[in-house]
């Protein structure tokens, strides 16, 4: 494994480089962005956390953002052991891991496979967990012509399809919804910068990957918070189910919020994220 911190960068043991930020002094907690996005989607946590004297990590993932764009190493274990390299190359410990939608699977693979040791606490936020496509495991999960729309959006008119999505993510498209275009512009933005391959293989890694063995296996506190309005990972068969298998786990639900809640109400999940790590 690697791990040499290079400027903004760690390399990893295949010489992907992954970018990453590092603000600040204090409690390490270290932020997973979800699909299709980078580090810059944690700002509104960022900058809450720095200002109250922690210290914020947050990559950009393999094939996304500033990362190598990579056409391998597209799978949780991957993801999770990049993760794994910036952690040893910062030497981080005691640290609170939190992660949103696919970055909640990373974290919860990481702690799983990785954690032993170095970390305090976790947090799941909208996150695809325990599984997230429909299956004779998970009956209820996102249908597969659901996943199979959201593949064809990416690959074939990647541009129109990211600025469509953002209506659901941040719960835009529902009566009386404040729009915000400067939001769903940074979403595009993002998504934008990132490997198209990278991001169409991470589809499937989202929609396939099985976390129930993961989830039991995590000893330290977690918190999994889930808007009860999230139209990509739906409340009742992802964060109302992976609370079930945790040892230490306690869950907040959040009536009305959507997917992209850390943005649209950044105020109310920050105050519980601030609540969760100083209990």
């Amino acid at each position: 494994m690697a791990q040499q911190a290079r400027g903004s960068y760690v390399t990893t043991a295949d010489g992907t480089e992954i970018f990453y930020k590092d603000w600040g002094t204090g409690q390490p907690l270290f932020f997973h962005h979800g699909w299709p996005l980078s580090a810059d989607d944690w700002d509104a946590q960022m900058m809450f956390f720095l200002a109250r004297g922690y210290r914020v990590i947050a990559h950009d993932r393999r094939g996304h953002g500033r990362s190598t764009q990579t056409a391998s190493g597209h799978d949780m274990d991957t993801y999770a052991a990049d993760v794994a390299a910036v952690t040893q190359a910062l030497d981080l410990r005691n640290a609170v891991h939190i992660g949103h939608s696919t970055g909640g699977g990373e974290v919860t693979r990481y702690v799983a496979r990785f954690g032993q040791g170095r970390v305090a606490k976790a947090v799941l936020i909208s996150a695809i967990a325990p599984l997230f496509m429909k299956s004779e495991k998970n009956p209820h999960g996102v249908p597969k012509e659901v996943v199979d729309g959201i593949r064809d959006g990416t690959a074939n008119h990647r541009s129109q399809f990211y600025k469509d999505i953002t209506m659901p993510f941040y719960g835009f498209n529902r009566p009386g919804a404040t729009i915000s275009e400067g939001i769903r512009e940074n979403w595009w933005r993002q998504g934008m910068m990132g490997s198209i391959q990278a991001q169409y293989e991470c589809i499937r890694v989202l929609s396939e990957t099985e976390f129930y063995d993961d989830l039991r296996a995590i000893e330290v506190p977690v918190l999994v918070m889930h808007g009860e309005d999230d139209q990509i990972c739906p409340f009742p068969t992802t964060g109302a189910e992976s609370v079930k298998f945790l040892k230490h786990g306690t869950l907040k639900s959040y009536p009305g919020l959507p997917h992209g809640m850390p943005t649209t109400h950044a105020e109310t999940i920050n105050a519980d994220l601030l609540a969760f790590i100083k209990a």
